[in-house]
């Protein structure tokens, strides 16, 4: 039995501290579940935490994925088998620097429901959620002689909000589907987020980067006489495109690990193991009006970097850990083996306006409706309406653009209109240009690039597309749209003319001789995404960066055929190229 017992755990009556480090199962291939699990054991750890993200696991209602990456039944026993014990944070909100904050899309589809609060609807979805999660974790509970010791209610919801009916339910649904396991609520070291994220009833821990040694007083007035925990020691920090890449001192690492273990403290290093965004499932932050889209790589400073090797905190942490407990050090396993594969020519393309009908879905709709309304999760949706009869010159005005919309007229771009510039020097609307004289018919082109929903704080209902558009001072209706998840690039004609200067994918192989990780550079390329083998591998945003190159997981390598590539580029390429080798490219 894991428990409490005054100010100590205990586990089957004898005191244990928990020392715990963050890997996320769904920012990591398969494949690499061992492996990166065997590293956290030997670096002195004997606990996983990891969130479950929602909006993965039942990407529409009702209908439910838990295999290959999202097999957390498999990631549990994996780490029991290597000799960790498990902390589960199932949400339903979980942040992480996730989409939607790990909630599904299709939640945006009702304009009723109210999120994270006691709204009826919101709490059927979670409980239809909860009721199928926890037939997975439940097996695995330590009461019922799993690993699992620990899980969450809710997470932060002190920078959220107060309403503590709403967490009564979350709460009483452990209880409900008979989850007899140790229940405790996370939050930052400060009183207002304690008083409107906890209840008296439960656990209490905190959520800190610095000062260890005084961060715990937050506590006061809200429990004493119990287990110090910092649910999430922060190690490093997480990038936007646009900024500069963040870096952390491992020596302040160590003072930070070696005033936890002074206290007596339990900890949670978050993260053990960043590893990475893949496909469209990058968040964002909205701060001073602006949304502020995280990267695909979730480096994060973490103690293995994204493609599992040692980093020089990963070792002194691990001196640390071993002196304290007496442990014996033991032989670390394989640093992770890089490969340069060299130049890869693009020698072919598929124009993104010539394969709508092949790769999109297409809905007839009176208004420019939200991704969610059409039942799509992620991706680019385009939206064709038309301007019929004759018309002066008159002002063409996009509304609530979500996130950023490239404006196409009679197939020509003519503009880009990005969410965070509102307004031009004079205080004038830049989401709108002048439409020349129209005598018979236009055709108005608007593709919308989603990059990732605000994932933290106030806008979390954030739909993806635009709202309206103005021609002049008329409502413009009728609109062809078509829903552009990416998900099917089988579907593509590619040509060996190679199309630029428009939304295009272009396509090349390579040969692999080993499963050795590698990153592809794409300093000739915009703005897009990259697919290896029909995997998604993540964003690439060059002219932003920080991040410069993704990382390709061995895993994802074919040794006895050709690898495919394809490049979905919406702003332009310089040369059809790109360099495949051994060196990250995360910014600096």
């Amino acid at each position: 039995m894991f428990e409490i017992k005054g100010k100590d755990f205990l586990l089957n009556g004898k005191k244990v501290n928990v020392y715990s480090g963050v890997m996320h199962y769904f920012r990591m291939q398969p494949e690499y579940w061992e492996d990166r699990l065997t590293k956290l054991k030997l670096c002195g750890f004997n606990t996983v935490e990891t969130y479950m993200c929602w909006n993965l696991h039942e990407p529409k209602k009702g209908v439910y994925d838990f295999e290959g990456m999202l097999d957390i039944e498999r990631y549990i026993e994996i780490a029991g088998k290597v000799g960790l014990n498990v902390i589960v944070r199932p949400g339903p909100y979980i942040c992480a620097e996730w989409d939607f904050g790990g909630l599904p899309p299709w939640l945006l589809a009702d304009r009723n429901i109210r999120l994270r609060c006691n709204n009826e609807l919101f709490k059927k979805h979670v409980e239809d959620w909860y009721a199928v999660m926890f037939d997975k974790i439940r097996p695995h509970l330590e009461s019922n002689g799993g690993n699992v010791i620990m899980m969450q209610v809710e997470n932060e919801y002190g920078s959220f909000g107060n309403d503590y009916e709403y967490l009564e339910f979350v709460k009483e649904l452990f209880a409900k589907y008979n989850m007899d396991v140790l229940l405790f609520t996370s939050d930052g070291n400060w009183c207002n987020m304690l008083s409107g994220g906890s209840l008296p009833s439960l656990y209490k821990v905190l959520n800190f980067g610095s000062n260890a040694k005084g961060a715990f007083g937050a506590l006061d007035g809200f429990q004493k006489d119990m287990p110090l925990f910092c649910g999430e020691f922060w190690c490093g920090w997480f990038d936007h495109w646009g900024e500069k890449h963040h870096t952390r001192n491992s020596t302040s690492v160590v003072k930070e690990i070696e005033d936890f273990i002074a206290q007596d403290a339990n900890f949670n290093v978050y993260m053990f193991y960043g590893g990475t965004n893949f496909g469209f499932w990058a968040g964002s932050n909205f701060e001073r009006g602006k949304i502020n889209p995280t990267t695909t790589s979730y480096d994060y400073c973490a103690f293995l970097t994204e493609w599992g090797d040692y980093t020089p905190a990963y070792h002194a942490v691990r001196e640390v850990m071993h002196k304290v407990q007496g442990l014996e050090m033991l032989p670390l396993v394989d640093r992770p083996k890089m490969q340069n594969i060299g130049v890869v020519k693009m020698t072919e393309s598929a124009k993104l306006f010539d394969n709508l009908s092949k790769i999109g879905t297409k809905f007839r709709s009176a208004t420019p409706e939200s991704m969610e309304y059409f039942g799509q999760n992620y991706g680019f949706i385009y939206y064709e309406t038309k301007i019929k009869g004759k018309y002066q010159m008159q002002p063409l005005k996009i509304n609530g653009v979500h996130d950023i919309a490239h404006i196409y007229v009679d197939d020509k771009k003519v503009a880009v209109f990005d969410r965070n510039k509102k307004t031009n020097l004079l205080g004038m609307n830049k989401h709108q240009m002048f439409i020349g004289g129209v005598d018979g018919e236009k055709k108005i082109g608007i593709l919308v690039d989603a990059m990732g929903r605000i994932n933290y704080g106030e806008k979390l209902e954030d739909r993806k597309g635009i709202e309206s558009v103005i021609f002049g001072k008329q409502i413009m209706f009728g609109y062809d749209v078509y829903c552009l998840p990416m998900d099917n690039l089988d579907k593509l004609e590619f040509t060996n003319q190679m199309a630029n200067n428009e939304p295009v994918f272009v396509r090349g192989t390579f040969k692999a001789n080993s499963k050795d990780e590698c990153f592809v550079h794409m300093d000739n390329f915009g703005k897009g995404n990259v697919w290896i083998n029909g995997y998604n591998i993540g964003r690439y945003w060059t002219k932003k960066g920080p991040q410069k190159a993704l990382y390709i997981p061995g895993s994802l390598l074919n040794t006895d055929k050709e690898n495919e590539i394809i490049i979905f580029d919406i702003e332009g390429y310089k040369n059809a190229e790109v360099v495949i080798d051994g060196k990250p490219g995360l910014g600096k």
